[in-house]
């Protein structure tokens, strides 16, 4: 019997030699660009306040203030319209120079014309406006083919960036169905026998795994391990096994968690597009040896060229390395 790491080898040695025999070598660039790297927004490290430098910033506001109080204006005692100083105490109001002047009855009407104050909630912000204005998709996500205006090469920092632009509207999973094919996929994780050789991909698909959980694990995460064969009758691996009869063009973005040397080092990219080629069935690496659907991809010529992370040698060898023994890791091709 094959170990893990054998059977792994066994399984990537296959998938390459597949894709190789579906002309992936005569679609790569002979000088492969280099990829520009995004960094997202980080806040700002808050300071450590210890005792010298609270003092030291004490020290630094009382120098900035003045050494004697302002002296308050005082008021004109012959203003027929002044409200009594025993009267104002007793209100325990401050009054703005600009109504300062004015009747008790003047203050009354302002402070009715105010209204009562309303709660602060989501609901109201969203009611009045003064929230933050919920984007919406200039286009429609399902569509096959390219978007208006996003060029290969698009960069998001989320999913959720990448789906207000309508290039791969699932937030987490990784397929997007649709009723001739897919619209798009992504690519970030995956399965430890997948293979990325950039213009061509492997991708094993959706389900497998019992979403609902049991009573010791009443959630089970989309990247537990596999417990039933997954099937073409799956909605998301059914869109994929049509898109080969169909032949329409699938929408592809690749993460940051993606172990290729064309995976981006921040966010997310969209790659172009890319047709799927071949569709079967095998023994996943898995412990219950449950059955997997794979599915190839190849890359539409004409494009531009997919820029890589500029490593080599033993880093690339890395990229390529398991994160874990139990056949997947963060499997994109799952729903939450």
């Amino acid at each position: 019997m094959l170990s893990y790491a054998d059977e792994r080898a066994a399984n990537i040695a296959r998938n390459k030699q597949l894709l190789a025999s579906l002309g992936v070598e005569k679609l790569k660039p002979t000088a492969e660009p280099k990829e520009t790297r995004h960094r997202t927004e980080k806040k700002p490290k808050h300071s450590k306040v210890t005792a010298g430098n609270k003092r030291k910033a004490d020290a630094d506001s009382d120098s900035d203030v003045d050494e004697k109080p302002h002296a308050k204006t005082a008021r004109v005692a012959n203003d027929e319209n002044a409200v009594p100083q025993a009267e104002e105490s007793t209100e325990g109001r401050r009054r703005s120079s600009r109504i300062a002047g004015k009747p008790v009855n003047a203050l009354e009407r302002v402070e009715r014309s105010r209204g009562t104050p309303q709660p602060m909630s989501v609901k109201s912000l969203v009611q009045d406006g003064s929230g933050p204005a919920k984007r919406v998709r200039r286009y429609n996500p399902k569509t096959y083919g390219s978007i208006p205006g996003i060029e290969v090469g698009s960069w998001w920092a989320s999913r959720e960036e990448c789906s207000n632009d309508a290039v791969h509207a699932p937030w987490v999973g990784g397929i997007a169905p649709g009723p001739d094919g897919a619209y798009s996929v992504a690519l970030s994780g995956g399965y430890d026998d997948d293979v990325d050789d950039g213009y061509a991909f492997t991708y094993t698909g959706a389900g497998g795994r019992d979403l609902k959980g049991t009573k010791a694990a009443p959630k089970n995460l989309r990247t537990a391990e596999q417990s039933f064969d997954q099937s073409f009758e799956h909605n998301h691996n059914k869109a994929l096994k049509r898109s080969v009869d169909t032949g329409k063009p699938i929408r592809v973005i690749r993460g940051y968690k993606l172990r290729s040397k064309y995976g981006p080092s921040e966010g997310y990219r969209y790659d172009g597009l890319y047709v799927v080629k071949k569709h079967w069935q095998e023994k996943g690496l898995n412990k219950g040896g449950f059955l997997v659907c794979k599915f190839a991809f190849v890359r539409l010529p004409g494009q531009p060229p997919i820029a890589v992370k500029g490593v080599d040698g033993e880093e690339a060898d890395e990229l390529e390395e398991p994160t874990a023994s139990g056949g997947e890791s963060d499997a994109e091709g799952e729903d939450e």
